[in-house]
């Protein structure tokens, strides 16, 4: 008997201001592969993870399914356990005293930060200091995040997500805000948890982001799946122009894609 999908949405509908966002939207995510979504802005990538993280729902229809390996209902913290998901929106609690092996640390409370009132054991420490080094950012351990660049920021907050030593990443738009070499080391990090087994889950509508080990991209537009294949078959001028809505150029420069208007 094959395993569970690790996501699968299923003809969900979602709105944000009485705007459709996710219009019967339906894909399936296999356990074990390494996917890029992309899409322009207000194609429903965002929308997709914060229906994972259930901040927000879909329409109660009796044909709309969400499941996570095969579950519709989890505990947060449980679900932590399977999946690791860096949003942006968890980068702007980024701006505290807090040390970044605290930061790692608080990922077993579901806190940004640690309290009085938690109890770190010897397996945390471990896992954390594990996990650090993951992203090669021991260094950075004992430094305040709110005096650190956004790629250090960044590597922090994947390690965060790695303590728990899930299934697998998901990872919302993980190169905003960083400079080149930020994204380099980005990059080549990624590449080696895929490489050691991490299931990469990459949201994103920057090409460059797209590492080797992702062997499928799914290209979506007005809130539906427009396009679901092979690497090389979906990032195309011709597929790219009619997702984005703009002539597109790309070019494949060794192991990476890039895209011009």
């Amino acid at each position: 008997m094959s395993p569970p999908p690790l996501l699968e949405f299923r003809n969900l509908t979602v709105f944000r201001d009485e705007q459709i966002v996710l219009d019967r939207f339906s894909l399936s995510i296999p356990a074990g592969q390494n996917v890029a979504i992309v899409g322009p802005n207000g194609s429903g990538k965002s929308t997709l993870l914060k229906l994972v993280t259930r901040e927000l729902f879909p329409v109660v229809a009796p044909d709309a399914e969400l499941r996570v390996l095969g579950r519709d209902r989890w505990l947060l913290f449980e679900l932590r356990e399977h999946l690791g998901i860096v949003t942006n929106d968890l980068m702007a609690t980024c701006t505290r005293e807090i040390t970044g092996r605290d930061l790692v640390l608080s990922a077993f409370f579901g806190s940004v930060g640690l309290w009085p009132h938690h109890e770190v054991t010897a397996d945390m420490r471990r896992r954390a200091e594990t996990a650090l080094a993951a992203m090669e950012v021991s260094h950075l351990a004992g430094r305040t995040v709110n005096h650190l660049s956004s790629g250090e920021s960044r590597r922090l907050l994947i390690a965060r997500a790695l303590a728990h030593q899930p299934r697998a990443l998901v990872l919302d738009e993980p190169t905003n805000s960083l400079d080149l070499r930020a994204c380099r080391d980005l990059m080549a990090s990624l590449r080696r948890l895929a490489q050691q087994g991490t299931n990469i889950i990459l949201v994103t509508h920057h090409l460059p982001d797209i590492i080797p080990e992702i062997g499928r991209v799914v290209a979506l537009k007005d809130g539906r799946v427009f396009r679901d294949g092979a690497t090389a078959e979906v990032l195309t001028p011709a597929v790219l122009s009619d997702v984005f809505g703009v002539g597109v150029d790309v070019h494949h420069h060794g192991d990476s894609y890039v895209a011009f208007t």
